[in-house]
């Protein structure tokens, strides 16, 4: 049985939403959402998440286009995931397409107003990257090891 947190990452142009597992991978729970710097800062902010919550393990949202192939924002998160990787991290990706949409409607139906939504749907969205990771059992394989 799995015994490590992942840390889930929304990773947007100017935000990061921020989720964590619990120890057994069962739950997935929005953390925080943080505003970007650059990779070096954006890096060490993740480093000491990782540090935090004693894991290197880090799934990565990745945007790809409808049709599944790999766009520019899609490039950007394998950019962000290699700089994590060379950092040390074990980096992981899953398909991100509709998360967005899905933590809005979840705010939408949580009658969450407009103007506060922004607040909340990035560390939502990759709370739901995290479920859909945790759902579709991609980590029975994941070793311990890096």
């Amino acid at each position: 049985m799995p015994s490590k947190r992942i840390i889930a990452l929304d990773v947007g142009d100017v935000r990061i939403g921020v989720a964590i597992s619990d120890e057994s991978r069962i739950i997935a729970q929005p953390l925080e959402v943080y505003k970007r710097v650059g990779y070096g800062p954006d890096s060490r902010y993740v480093l000491e998440l990782c540090r935090r919550y004693g894991t290197d393990l880090v799934l990565l949202g990745l945007p790809l286009n409808m049709d599944g192939t790999r766009g520019p924002q899609a490039q950007k998160a394998m950019a962000f995931g290699q700089v994590l990787a060379d950092a040390g991290l074990h980096v992981l990706y899953q398909d991100e397409r509709m998360t967005t949409v899905t933590a809005e409607q979840v705010l939408i139906g949580g009658n969450v107003r407009r103007e506060n939504r922004k607040n909340y749907v990035d560390k939502l969205a990759a709370a739901v990257i995290l479920e859909q990771w945790i759902a579709s059992g991609a980590d029975t394989g994941l070793s311990e090891e890096k």
